[in-house]
């Protein structure tokens, strides 16, 4: 993931793929953008090409690429190869060096963490493969070990690991910064600490908007606790209409992989809205408190609980949880 292991100013990320050298780094890095800037026709194709290279390093990211562009397209059968190849580098990855053990333990915790499917059997401790990573993929190696302890409702250890990992320089990375930023979102959302949520989400804000580096924020939509609709719907409308755009189109594809290979049934069929006021709702966020962090009146709160109740056929909110990202 070359460049998502780079570092350059905001504003300068097509330029800087432009610099590189002809050859697999630079394909990669041009497929890496265009999946960032939430164009996964182009990624895929562009990822396709490197599916079964000698280069394992050009391979593995390829492999990545192509499984998170693939959801959004809907082609779920060639996310779910791209997925399983990642699975097979890290089982083969022993006879490897100890750097291509790091690479494939990486990519492959990627794959499923942020898929939120179990890890691979293989799945050696992050602290055996970290110090092994060059610095852009350690700190978003450092992102799926947050999201991790996040899924495991560790939200102040995930804070923590993000909060640190962006001291330690990880801010020089663009698209691993974005993705600190946003777990952390998720975490003080889980924790009702808005005030540093909406501190993390407008940072991420600050790096993305310059390049439209906003896939992150369609992939993470129904974790963000409604902050998407808090701050960024009414002040940048188009951009949150485009986020939203990706996030149904990405979320399709998700839960076809997910739901199956978990028997987890995340609901598919609310509207965002129903289904951010519906999560903060299943976490026992009160009418009012929803309320007033969307801004909007206790009864629009309510319709939109009624109708995610009745969408999902339940009769209350703690029946909610089973189909919420909980």
């Amino acid at each position: 993931m070359p460049l998502m292991n780079t570092a350059f100013a905001p504003g300068k990320c097509r330029e800087t793929v432009e610099a590189m050298a002809s050859g697999p780094r630079r394909d990669i890095a041009a497929a890496e953008y265009h999946y960032f800037t939430g164009r996964p026709e182009e990624a895929a194709k562009e990822a396709e090409a490197y599916l079964t290279s000698p280069d394992m390093g050009a391979r593995l990211s390829a492999c990545l690429i192509y499984a998170y562009a693939n959801l959004s397209i809907g082609e779920i059968q060639r996310a779910e190869f791209a997925l399983g190849e990642l699975n097979a580098a890290l089982t083969a990855a022993g006879q490897q060096s100890p750097q291509f053990q790091a690479a494939a333990a990486f990519i492959a915790a990627t794959g499923a963490v942020l898929l939120h499917l179990p890890l691979p059997e293989e799945m050696p401790e992050a602290k055996s493969f970290l110090p092994l990573l060059p610095p852009g993929l350690r700190a978003f190696a450092l992102y799926v070990q947050a999201h991790y302890l996040y899924l495991k409702q560790e939200y102040g250890h995930s804070a923590g690991i993000v909060e640190a990992t962006l001291a330690m320089g990880a801010a020089a990375y663009p698209i691993p910064a974005i993705y600190l930023h946003l777990v952390a979102v998720m975490d003080y959302m889980s924790m009702k600490q808005t005030d540093r949520a909406e501190a993390h989400l407008l940072k991420a804000w600050e790096i993305a908007r310059p390049d439209d580096l906003i896939e992150g924020f369609g992939e993470h939509h129904g974790l963000l606790g409604a902050m998407l609709e808090a701050v960024i719907k009414p002040k940048w409308p188009e951009d949150f209409k485009r986020i939203i755009d990706i996030t149904y189109r990405f979320s399709s594809g998700w839960r076809r992989v997910h739901n199956p290979k978990t028997g987890h049934d995340v609901a598919d069929d609310l509207t965002t809205t129903e289904f951010v006021i519906a999560m903060l709702a299943a976490r026992d966020w009160t009418t009012q408190e929803i309320a007033e962090h969307l801004k909007i009146s206790a009864n629009t709160v309510k319709t939109h609980i009624s109708e995610a109740m009745r969408k999902l056929h339940v009769e209350n909110r703690k029946d909610l949880k089973q189909y919420m990202l909980l």
